[in-house]
């Protein structure tokens, strides 16, 4: 099975405020860009749905390389997650976790494949996470 590599980007005008995501998913030669917009959102929760947003595109489960530059989508999936579904989705302080909703949806999409998880530094030239977040701001600069 061949690997698909896909990066990821959200960005936000005020948090909250208006915000994009974008995606790139690069398969043999092809490369396929998903972007979208929320006119009340976070930067987190951009940076999630471009996430989920990507794993929904692939319609049969994957080894998937995905680079992000969201700690926190990294440091959750691959790390937090575990205990908040433990403890009934509250932190370690018995708060209610953020962004619960995208959370379970993402960690089920997870589940259909097999997932690498990268982290990149956002904005140094990292040439496909340049391109996400210009996806993702232009589609926040869409809205009105």
């Amino acid at each position: 099975m061949n690997e698909i590599t896909i990066y990821t980007d959200g960005a936000c005008s005020g948090n909250p405020g208006k915000g994009g995501w974008g995606a790139i998913l690069i398969y043999a030669k092809e490369e396929k860009y998903l972007s979208g917009s929320n006119q009340l959102t976070t930067n987190n929760q951009m940076e999630l749905t471009a996430t989920i947003e990507a794993l929904k595109a692939i319609v049969k489960p994957h080894n998937i390389a995905l680079y992000t530059d969201s700690q926190y989508v990294k440091n959750g999936i691959n790390s937090w997650i575990f205990n908040w579904k433990k403890n009934g989705w509250k932190t370690a302080n018995k708060k209610p976790v953020a962004n619960k909703d995208l959370w379970i949806e993402l960690d089920k999409y997870v589940k259909i494949h097999s997932v690498k998880w990268f982290w990149v530094k956002g904005h140094s030239g990292d040439h496909y996470n340049e391109i996400a977040d210009q996806l993702a701001v232009n589609a926040m600069n869409e809205l009105c």
